[in-house]
């Protein structure tokens, strides 16, 4: 049934994906309708978040940012669709880094290198950073309980040159690198709320005390990596500007939490630039104290 599920979509997929841009975003409008104002996809979830973590805001204010979102989230989901098919030269045009040579330096110091980043604007491309890297690239994902889709989102990430691992696979993929000197950089977004039984840190996110994840950092320290903040701005729709920020060269060295929480206040500072580019649908404050 997984597979007849495949079939059916697949084509549909595909054919969004060789849209033109303006077409793509006229599209993008109609999805918006249908999801927001027709179905009001995870609205409730959406207008809580908000509430808890922009109090100052009046309610009108946090309605602007709310359709402002669902419409970011419309773009989002048919540019990765996009991906599918999208060239190297188009979304290196779209997908700008303003201070790679701070990566590069990074990679001459001969470790491997954490990236910890946000579900912010447009988290999906920022695969095409593989174009510029020397290390090989792993993005840590979820695993997509449909194993055709799953396959299908491993062969787009492939021509990248980057690999995906599952959150099960990553701690043996980094430690096997790791003994055999194979250098990597890894993405982490670790900005979403972990269960419950694997939490052993809580800090305030936005305001609200919440368990996060700790795993980069902690893997960082075990093996030695190099830590990178990484910040994607929406300049304009379809365009984005990525800028990094050293979160540690020395990561054992660091007081256990440290990176993280530092990571956290940075990742505050984003949402409070431009509240609408955050990935409101989730449910992150879920287990706040």
């Amino acid at each position: 049934m997984k597979y007849v599920i495949y079939l059916l979509i697949y084509p549909f997929l595909w054919c969004i994906s060789i849209l033109p841009f303006p077409i793509l975003y006229l599209f993008s409008d109609f999805v918006y309708l249908i999801l927001y104002r027709t179905i009001g996809y995870r609205k409730k979830t959406v207008r809580e978040n908000l509430r808890l973590a922009l109090p100052h805001l009046s309610k009108k204010e946090r309605l602007i940012i709310e359709k402002k979102f669902y419409s970011h989230l419309c773009d989002m989901f048919l540019e990765m669709i996009k991906t599918m098919s999208i060239s190297k030269e188009e979304i290196c045009k779209r997908y700008v880094f303003k201070n790679f040579d701070l990566y590069q330096e990074l990679e001459k110091q001969d470790k491997s290198i954490a990236i910890m980043c946000a579900h912010y604007a447009s988290y999906e491309w920022v695969v095409s950073m593989n174009y510029y890297t020397n290390f090989k690239g792993y993005g840590i994902y979820k695993k997509i309980k449909n194993p055709y889709f799953d396959k299908l989102v491993h062969s787009i990430r492939s021509k990248y040159n980057a690999a995906l691992i599952t959150t099960k696979e990553a701690i043996p993929t980094i430690a096997n690198n790791y003994r055999n000197k194979i250098l990597s950089t890894y993405g982490f977004a670790s900005d979403q709320s972990p269960k419950e039984n694997v939490t052993n840190h809580f800090s305030k996110f936005m305001g609200i005390e919440v368990p996060v994840y700790t795993g980069a950092e902690m893997l960082s320290k075990k093996y030695n990596m190099n830590v990178i903040f990484l910040k994607t701005k929406k300049v304009k729709r379809g365009y984005y500007e990525a800028t990094m920020e050293i979160l540690s060269e020395n990561a054992k060295e660091v007081p256990n939490y440290e990176i993280t929480d530092q990571f956290l206040r940075l990742v505050e500072q984003q949402i409070y630039e431009a509240p609408e580019y955050y990935l409101w649908t989730h449910k992150r404050w879920k287990h706040k104290k």
